[in-house]
């Protein structure tokens, strides 16, 4: 179970780093089977589900996996995780995807500055992000930097941003201060837990040394779709 104080940070900041997130089995069990899955699986995926680097050959996002392989879904419903997401959902999780972010090494692209519940369109913004290290992610290979508190100014206006895997960023970046920036830096099997409504973005991955990400997306039972977040989306999409 998730203690006390991780979730008054967690409220407090808007994201959470937990060390050991999955032990040295399941870590092994995970790089395992998204190697199997990126052998038998994404040759036959929808292009929807799948987002390559700019080479055209390497894998920058793999969405939705859950829908496609039993073992992603199952890994969503484990209770260790779920015990955990539940008190910071403020109740019952429910999935909303299972993914990647594969950042390769040399080519990995980078992420604008932007709040997920651009996407997601979900109110109360009980939505959150468990973005668990396949690999060590340093300060070279394009660790994602969140801004402390910036979960508590609501949803602000975005902007197409030209990326392909992450469309959306935001119109302006208000100003901050650099004391409040959290670089998150992590050892495989460690994981970030952020709100949908917290600024985060990363550089590019200009090391020798890739640095995979897989992720888990949950809502609380409770939430519902936004027509204005939507609207405000597909307004931006059209400038």
């Amino acid at each position: 179970m998730i203690s006390d104080q991780l979730i008054a940070d967690y409220e407090r900041d808007g994201f959470i780093r937990i060390r050991k997130f999955l032990n040295a089995a399941d870590l092994a069990q995970l790089k395992t089977e998204i190697d199997r899955y990126s052998c038998r699986v994404l040759p036959g995926l929808p292009e929807a589900d799948r987002v390559m680097e700019a080479d055209g050959k390497s894998v920058r996002n793999l969405w939705r996996m859950e829908k496609h392989d039993r073992f992603f879904d199952e890994l969503s419903k484990r209770d260790g995780i779920v015990s955990t997401i539940g008190p910071l959902v403020h109740g019952k999780p429910v999935l909303v995807g299972a993914e990647t972010f594969n950042k390769p090494a040399k080519i990995g692209s980078a992420v604008p500055a932007h709040q997920d519940n651009a996407y997601f369109c979900q109110m109360p913004p009980d939505v959150l992000t468990v973005w668990i290290a396949v690999d060590a992610v340093t300060l070279e290979n394009g660790p994602i930097y969140y801004v402390k508190g910036t979960h508590k100014l609501g949803m602000l206006p975005h902007k197409p941003s030209g990326v392909t895997g992450n469309s959306m960023g935001l119109a302006e970046m208000p100003q901050v201060n650099e004391s409040d920036k959290f670089c998150g830096t992590l050892d495989p099997g460690d994981a970030l837990i952020h709100h949908c409504q917290i600024i985060h973005y990363s550089a590019p991955n200009k090391s020798d040394h890739p640095r995979c990400g897989f992720l888990l997306v949950y809502r609380g039972e409770h939430t519902q779709f936004d027509q204005r977040i939507k609207a405000a989306y597909t307004q931006a999409q059209k400038k």
